[in-house]
């Protein structure tokens, strides 16, 4: 077997293991709440026969190891469960809430990924100048900043005394794209905000790295233009930790919108986790915690089979 192949069936494997592994500390941190899921439903005023009754619809009284892999089962066949607040079949819940969670994210991934490698260039262009002074300072500081905070000033000032954009984003099937989009300006711009300084500033990091080499400096006393330089050169063998770091950054765009979520009340996945949370809807809190390691895990593993593609060294440790 190749060695690159053998390299990705690795990564492959390492991150379906990881994924069973996580699935066990979701179904674990689930049922060891505490509180009575049944009493919950019911109410205090339920009767002891009602309580186990449904007890024993719900599957409380099996063991705890049988309950999980009846669960993940389930999982494995497409079936996430019915959700004890709404009797809803969870997978069909869930369908359109992450397609709204993954239009949100495409958004901002479309416009935060290449200003975030643009600036970078930028700033490695004119390291040690005013505009890497800048751009460093303002990356730094949204940075330092909580999303929800941005979230709230962006909706005092843009949608409260500008009126440019609404600040409850609900979209449905009846709306246009141009509409959808004017709807959602104002969490993709909080999201493109939060997550681009972290690609800005490993972009510049690794590009700079790479500008140390040996084979840089006989391109400049070539006499080549520096952006040239950059672009042609130190960009494509700084391509690996900056593919990490948009990966990781992408598996934010969806596993960490939560927040952004709830702030504009969007229908999404995050929104849909945070209610039924509140409602102790334990089946719906797993399958999008299921969901949510997945997609990361995914991304993560992505992100590793597209470095040791790009990265030769990568396939040979020694």
């Amino acid at each position: 077997m190749p060695l690159i192949v053998k390299l990705l069936v690795q990564r492959i494997a390492l991150g379906l293991l990881l994924l069973f592994l996580v699935s066990i500390l979701i179904f674990a941190g689930t049922i060891i709440l505490p509180g009575d899921v049944a009493q919950s439903i019911l109410g205090q005023s339920a009767t002891p026969e009602a309580l186990a009754n449904l007890r024993r619809d719900l599957g409380l009284n099996e063991p705890p190891v049988a309950r999980y892999f009846n669960w993940l089962g389930g999982v494995l066949q497409g079936d996430l469960g019915t959700s004890l607040a709404s009797g809803q079949d969870i997978a069909t819940a869930i369908g359109k809430r992450l397609g709204n969670t993954m239009f949100l994210a495409f958004w901002a991934a479309i416009i935060s990924v290449p200003l975030a490698i643009l600036l970078g260039l930028i700033a490695v262009r004119y390291r040690e100048r005013w505009p890497d002074k800048v751009i460093s300072a303002v990356t730094l500081a949204s940075i330092s900043v909580p999303e929800f905070l941005i979230a709230y000033v962006a909706i005092f000032v843009v949608s409260v005394r500008l009126r440019w954009a609404p600040s409850v984003t609900t979209i449905n099937d009846s709306m246009s794209l141009g509409e959808k989009l004017h709807t959602i300006s104002l969490p993709v711009a909080v999201l493109t905000l939060v997550v681009l300084a972290h690609m800005m500033r490993m972009t510049r990091a690794a590009i700079l790295n790479v500008m140390q080499s040996a084979y840089v400096e006989t391109a400049e006393l070539k006499g080549l233009r520096m952006f040239n330089i950059i672009w042609k050169h130190a960009f494509p063998n700084a391509v690996a930790p900056i593919v990490n770091v948009v990966m990781l950054n992408m598996a934010y765009l969806v596993v960490g919108v939560v927040v952004i979520e709830v702030v504009f009340t969007y229908p999404g996945m995050g929104q849909y986790l945070v209610d039924h949370v509140s409602k102790r809807d334990i089946p719906v809190v797993q399958a999008c915690g299921l969901i949510f390691a997945a997609v990361y895990i995914g991304l993560n593993m992505i992100a590793d089979i597209v470095s040791i593609v790009a990265n030769p060294r990568l396939r040979h440790p020694k």
